[in-house]
């Protein structure tokens, strides 16, 4: 039944098609455009579809279509259904919950190292989080039926899903403890990170109104934290746009939370590109 679903899900998308289709949406981001299905697996780029053995692989982009990703498109909402599941390559999502109703809270990012959607790997059909873009670029995306028709015949699809999902939990855990623990600055720091590990660039647009948003504090303490960090020269910063100067140092100002996620992250999945 399981094979009968995943035929189904198949037919007529062939893997030629979906590879010229890449290129299609990649149109205006600098990246390479493919031009056959070779080049299309090969241009992945999405840590958990290359953990997938070849065939697999293969398979999963067959079903999958390619997308942009809008800056500030809003993918999910919690509570509502998830109609498409989506392993972004150049773009990235932030994972937010609202607190009593009228405070968002990021409580987690998605680049290339994961993908959205991944509670239907444990039968969970509604989003539990809002899912915000952060930063715009191309993603792979497939209808959250097809995925889950995949998931039942995919063994190994199951075991990098139920592998990355731990990894989740144990950054949500960080989450919630590192503002009770962390002051602004190092979590600032932190943040800026993350955003530069999947925005794979040292140079992205934000502002300081955003970042307060989503680490839950005041834009007055953002900018004093953020122009300290200017001032050591290890970022500039100016009207919206942000330039990570010297990584190193960053990294040294940023609190543990942010070597804890990568240390585990490696420790299951292997060290993210």
């Amino acid at each position: 039944m399981a094979s009968e679903c995943a035929d189904s899900a198949c037919r007529g998308r062939g893997y030629r098609r979906r590879a010229a289709t890449f290129g299609d949406a990649a149109q205006g981001t600098g990246r390479r455009t493919p031009t056959d299905w070779s080049t299309a697996l090969a241009l992945a780029e999405n840590r958990l579809i290359e953990l997938l053995p070849h065939s697999d692989r293969a398979r999963l982009l067959a079903l999958a279509e390619p997308v942009q990703l809008a800056l500030g498109e809003v993918l999910s909402k919690p509570g509502s259904p998830t109609p498409h599941v989506y392993f972004p390559v150049d773009g990235f999502v932030s994972l937010v919950t609202r607190v009593d109703d009228r405070v968002d809270l990021e409580v987690g990012m998605v680049g290339r190292e994961g993908m959205l959607g991944a509670q239907l790997a444990l039968g969970t059909l509604r989003s539990p989080l809002q899912a915000l873009v952060q930063g715009p670029g191309s993603a792979w995306r497939i209808g959250s039926a097809t995925f889950r028709c995949e998931l039942s015949r995919c063994a190994p699809l199951r075991r990098v899903l139920a592998r990355y999902l731990d990894v989740r939990m144990a950054q949500l855990a960080a989450a919630a403890a590192c503002p009770r623990f962390h002051l602004i600055g190092p979590r600032l720091a932190r943040w800026l990170l993350m955003s530069q590990d999947r925005a794979h660039a040292d140079h992205f647009h934000v502002t300081h109104a955003f970042i307060a948003t989503m680490l839950g504090v005041r834009r007055v303490g953002i900018t004093v934290a953020a122009g300290v960090l200017q001032r050591e020269g290890l970022i500039r910063y100016h009207r919206g746009e942000l330039t990570v100067l010297d990584r190193a140092r960053l990294e040294d100002t940023a609190c543990g939370c942010y070597a804890l996620d990568r240390r585990t992250y490696a420790d299951r999945l292997g060290e993210a590109s």
